[in-house]
């Protein structure tokens, strides 16, 4: 493998307006492809919007959702990676040919669609059908994995991407700042966000406590260290729906360091080189091939019932 240069990306989706969504999308691509990068990524949902989507009825999401790939995002996706010579990532609604409906991540590249990816866990709606497989595939040279926002949460799922050969793992988010039983967790009030220019320091506090960033750091370093994996880490910044997100993409690599992050309290871009040495120098590949399925193999495979309710979303939402 040789060095891979890539771009994360953040900025203020608008609820349902691709048009907006996929302008930005081309902007930033863009600056990505200015900075060298091949391959530019973006948060769950970039393309349609995320948090509207909970109050959505069924014939509604199905207006909202297109087919993959032959929808007309994934079409202006193809168009803004051939203009920019960039690999691009994003997520949309999807609909199949018998109108089920899925959360889905898509890579595409100047020839199209490259992979395509379900989410596993989806709640967002009820309506949505829950992915059934893993998502492995080549790009730039690298194999890379797909998993989308609370699939992160479920550590199974990382180690199960790694383990079909995943050695940078695309984690797009749509996260932070909502309640949670976790100490510290809550709505960020969404008149920090509108006054950041004359006050920028109030809303840095709340996106960088336990609101945010302070939460994030509990575990996402350790999906990347844990696994030996590159982790490249995708939120928007600004209101989503009537929500706020903090941003903070971000890119780390084995080690678990940080080695690039969007710190601007606006719509933003990071960018890093990716070089295959760390994959072996990391501990997470010596801690992968240590493991002695044999012990826990009936353990991790055992039966029960998942858990999907979220606390952010009232009782109507959850039926």
């Amino acid at each position: 493998m040789e060095n891979l240069r890539i771009s994360t990306a953040q900025f203020e989706n608008r609820s349902g307006d691709k048009d907006f969504n996929l302008s930005r999308i081309a902007e930033l691509s863009a600056m990505a492809a200015s900075e060298g990068s091949s391959v530019v990524a973006f948060h769950e949902c970039s393309v349609t919007g995320y948090t509207f989507a909970r109050n959505l009825s069924l014939v509604e999401m199905l207006s909202l959702a297109e087919p993959v790939p032959g929808g007309p995002s994934v079409k202006r996706l193809t168009e803004i990676a051939a203009g920019n010579k960039i690999a691009i990532l994003a997520g949309l609604f999807e609909k199949d040919e018998d109108d089920k409906l899925y959360k889905t991540y898509v890579c595409v590249g100047s020839g199209g669609l490259i992979a395509r990816f379900r989410k596993l866990h989806p709640f967002i709606n009820p309506h949505l059908t829950p992915g059934d497989s893993y998502c492995v595939f080549d790009l730039e040279g690298w194999k890379c994995g797909i998993l989308i926002c609370y699939d992160n949460n479920i550590i199974e799922n990382v180690r199960a991407t790694v383990l079909l050969g995943a050695r940078v793992i695309f984690m797009p988010h749509v996260t932070m700042c909502t309640p949670s039983t976790r100490p510290g967790a809550g709505f960020v009030d969404p008149a920090l966000w509108h006054n950041r220019e004359k006050d920028p320091t109030s809303l840095r506090l709340e996106f960088d406590g336990m609101k945010g960033r302070g939460w994030l750091m509990k575990w996402l370093p350790s999906r990347a260290y844990d696994n030996g994996v590159y982790v490249v880490f995708s939120n928007p910044i600004g209101m989503d729906d009537d929500q706020l997100k903090n941003g903070c993409s971000m890119i780390i690599d084995p080690f678990g360091d940080i080695i690039a992050e969007c710190r601007k309290l606006d719509d933003d871009l990071a960018t890093a080189l990716l070089t295959p040495e760390k994959l072996d120098q990391a501990g997470g590949s010596r801690y992968t091939m240590a493991r002695r399925p044999d012990l826990y193999r009936d353990i991790i495979g055992k039966p029960h019932t998942p858990e999907q309710k979220v606390i952010w979303l009232n009782d109507k939402d959850q039926k």
